[in-house]
Order: C-alpha cells, then sequence, then structure tokens
C-alpha cells in the first residue's frame, strides 16, 4: 500500500497552488529530501505520495500500478517526482496530468549504479529514466557527476538501439537539465577534537568498497601510526566480511561501531579529524558532507561527485590503496590541511535556489530566475 502523510488531505480553502510530491523509493537521502521540501516550501499546498524503500525492481516500473487508484482528485498546478517514478507510464495512465508541470528529481540514474556479483544488468530502470526525462519538464540533478553520466549513458542506451532512433534526444534533456543538491544541515564541532579520529560513516555495501577501507586501516597499523576508528552507518544484521575482519585485526583501536541514533551520530562526526570514502558509487555523498560541515577532514577518491566538492590535497586515485594509506599517515603524523568549506549545501543556501526552480515552473506561480546551484 502507497504511504501517506500528513498532507494527504488538502484544504480546498486553501490558496496556494497545490503541488505533488511523488517519491516512490522512501530510502535515507530520497526521505531527507522529501522531508525538507515539504518543510522548506510553504508556499505551496503540497500533497505527497511516497512508497517503501524495497523491492527495488519492483519499485521502478510498478509504482504507476501501485498508484494507479491513489492520485487525488485534485488537479495539481505542479508535479515534483523522483527519477524512481516511472513518470511516463503515470501521464498516460492518467491523460489529464499530460500538461502538468514537472520537475523530475535525479538522486541517482541506472546508467552509472554499479551491480554486484548477485546483480544482472538490466534494461528497464535505464528505458523509465530516460522515458521519465522526456515527459518532464525540467530534470534536476544533485550533482554535475549525476547529469553527465546519465546523458552520456543516455546516449550509450541509444547508440545500441538497432535502428529507428530519433535525432537530439540527448540534446532535449540537456536543455532542460538543472544542477540542485540535496541540501544538508550543518553538523557542528565537538569541544574537543580528536585528531586521531579516522571516520567511516557510510552503506557496508558493496558500491561503497569496504574491502579497500580495512585493507587501508589494517595496513596503517602495521606501519606503526597511531589512529582511532569510528565505524558507522547502516550495516546488514550480520557483520558484512570487510567489518567482521576489521573488528578482529583492530579490536583496540574502533571507539565506536554501530548504526547510531541521530544525537550520538552527530556527536561522532563533530569529534572526528579525518572522514574516508573508498566508494566506487556517489552521487552526491551526503555522509562525506555532514562530515566535512563538522570539520573532519575529507579523503575521498578523485572521481565520481568529489571532485565538485573538495580540493584536490583531500583526494587520491580511486582503488589506490596505497595512495590512501600514504594520505592518512601523512595527516596523522604531519598534520591535517584546513577544513573545506561545504556551507553551499547547506539548506540555508539551497532553500532559495529551490524556491526559484518551483516558481519558475510554468503555472506554479511567479517565475523569477533560478539561483545558482553550488555545483
Amino acid at each position: 500500500m502507497p504511504l501517506s502523510s500528513p498532507t494527504d488531505h488538502i484544504d480546498t480553502a486553501d490558496s496556494r497552488p497545490r503541488a505533488w510530491l511523488l517519491s516512490a523509493y522512501r530510502a535515507d537521502s530520497h526521505a531527507a529530501w522529501a522531508d525538507w521540501l515539504l518543510a522548506s516550501q510553504p508556499q505551496f499546498n503540497w500533497q505527497r505520495l511516497e512508497l517503501p524503500g524495497r523491492h527495488f525492481a519492483w519499485r521502478i516500473r510498478g509504482n504507476p500500478l501501485s498508484w494507479l487508484d491513489a492520485l487525488p482528485l485534485e488537479q495539481p498546478a505542479l508535479i515534483v517526482a523522483s527519477s524512481m517514478v516511472d513518470l511516463a507510464t503515470l501521464k498516460g495512465l492518467h491523460p489529464r496530468l499530460a500538461g502538468v508541470p514537472t520537475l523530475y528529481y535525479f538522486h541517482e540514474n541506472q546508467f552509472a549504479y554499479p551491480l554486484s556479483h548477485r546483480q544482472n544488468h538490466w534494461l528497464e530502470p535505464q528505458m523509465v529514466q530516460l522515458y521519465g526525462g522526456l515527459a518532464a519538464d525540467r530534470l534536476l540533478f544533485n550533482s554535475a557527476f549525476n547529469r553527465d553520466s546519465y546523458l552520456q549513458g543516455i546516449a550509450g542506451l541509444l547508440a545500441q538501439m538497432p535502428d529507428a532512433v530519433p535525432d537530439g534526444v540527448v540534446q532535449r534533456l540537456v536543455q532542460k537539465s538543472v544542477l540542485c543538491p540535496v541540501p544538508i544541515e550543518p553538523v557542528p564541532a565537538a569541544q574537543q577534537r580528536d585528531s586521531q579520529l579516522v571516520l567511516w560513516n557510510h552503506r557496508w555495501e558493496h558500491d561503497k568498497c569496504p574491502e579497500l577501507f580495512v585493507e587501508a586501516m589494517v595496513a596503517l597499523a602495521e606501519k606503526g601510526v597511531e589512529f582511532r576508528l569510528a565505524l558507522l552507518g547502516k550495516r546488514p544484521q550480520r557483520a558484512p566480511p570487510a567489518l567482521a575482519r576489521l573488528r578482529e585485526a583492530l579490536p583496540q583501536r574502533i571507539v565506536a561501531d554501530g548504526q547510531l541514533p541521530a544525537a550520538e551520530y552527530r556527536t561522532q562526526l563533530g569529534r572526528a579529524a579525518i572522514a574516508v570514502s573508498t566508494a566506487r558509487h556517489e552521487f552526491q555523498g551526503l555522509a562525506m558532507l555532514e562530515a566535512a560541515s563538522a570539520g573532519a577532514i575529507p579523503l575521498v577518491p578523485d572521481a565520481l561527485c568529489y571532485a565538485e566538492q573538495y580540493p584536490s590535497a583531500c583526494r587520491y586515485p580511486q582503488g589506490d590503496v596505497a595512495a590512501l594509506v600514504a594520505r592518512l599517515r601523512l595527516w596523522l603524523t604531519g598534520g591535517l590541511p584546513p577544513p573545506v568549506d561545504v556551507t553551499p549545501w547547506y539548506s540555508a543556501s539551497l532553500a532559495a535556489v529551490w524556491a526559484g526552480l518551483l516558481a519558475a515552473a510554468p503555472g506554479a506561480g511567479a517565475t523569477p530566475s533560478a539561483p545558482s546551484a553550488p555545483i
């Protein structure tokens, strides 16, 4: 059953423009974005429809069916849909929505998402996002990497079609693409920072490459470098092999280990000296941005979205464990570089950007130019 929310029943006497928020996969950053958008943009009379963040393959193709009889009767002035929504099918099933201005928000794209060894490459999610992009009036991306990999993926997909490929598809998508990140709330620094505390605050899953992080930490310890570890982030109930190995190899160095409540999590971010990423998939990297907002120095692969966010001094060659170990050793024994300014990604900075984009949609109200996003 579709999730409901307090915004499901619209006050018909409300004079604000009606807007729908459609999020077909409420999980992690998708949920944070949806909650923030409704709270920060009260100029609209919002109606929210969401589906739980599980059963990905069914969800990305099945959401129009799940919502077949759930859409409000009142016509919206604007639709904001996440890119998990099969927008083209949804509008086809509900012809009354064909002319409603629609913003299509990309938290991720299915052209640049690495598959695990248990997954097969499938065409369906990519076609959903291609048709959704064509059906929308504007495409919003949380990073230039997300946008560029989507457009490059579309070009590659069209090149595989055997015949009857229309001209200018990618250019049509380019012309309506805009950068607008998911905002973060800044995390305050602790009164006393631990200069030897190394933070891992990512999901313990294949696309974050935790095994590379573990390999680097073990090598760093073997070199006699003093450090402590805060191992945060979502993990399965049974510890993944990388986490189990780290617990066995360096138990005395681990000072925090678990998916902590929000307040405790933010405390650990505020204490950390260095935050490390070994990801091979990252479209915006909210966890690293939050850590950087607390004053932790980010150490990230020189790839993905990170080049848009952090200076070269904070980046190492992707997948190069030796380079990661060398940089950590230098920082932990010789001093840290200065903190990175991530204030352009703060909620206070991005609320006006989002307001401008929403207002600029035809029929949504005034049409001011949207302020520039930080990327």
